[in-house]
């Protein structure tokens, strides 16, 4: 069983990148939620659980795929695109070298878990989502 602290460092990248989709900041996040933003902040940074209930609000209000922030995928998936999904970790690895950039794996693995998810759903990534995306992951 992962320890807690772990699961809530991979769950923090997700909540940057889902709220960065939305096009909140983090007070306003906070907000929406009905947290405060500290707390809120907290949150992104892995430092605490999110709420059950803030979980519920994000659901009703922003339609987000609760599965993906939780755990990183899709809980059910008709089939895996392996290729893709390599040629996303290759690109992105080939990136972060070429910017000299390091961030943590499990926000290296949140990147790559919502560009995945973005493939399959047929929406086109950008560059800029991809710079944004590291942009808020980065300590």
């Amino acid at each position: 069983m992962r320890e807690t602290q772990g699961i809530l460092a991979e769950i923090g990248p997700r909540l940057a990148l889902t709220r960065n989709e939305i096009g909140l900041s983090q007070a306003a996040m906070a907000e929406a939620l009905g947290v405060s933003p500290r707390a809120y902040h907290s949150y992104e940074k892995g430092k605490r659980g999110i709420p059950v209930e803030a979980l519920v609000a994000m659901i009703e209000r922003f339609d987000i795929d609760i599965s993906w922030l939780l755990m990183g995928a899709k809980s059910v998936r008709a089939s895996h695109d392996f290729d893709a999904l390599k040629r996303i970790e290759n690109s992105l690895d080939r990136h972060l070298s070429d910017e000299s950039i390091t961030i943590k794996g499990e926000k290296r693995g949140a990147i790559i878990a919502r560009w995945y998810q973005s493939h399959i759903e047929g929406r086109e990534v950008t560059d800029d989502d991809i710079h944004t995306w590291i942009e808020l992951v980065r300590e």
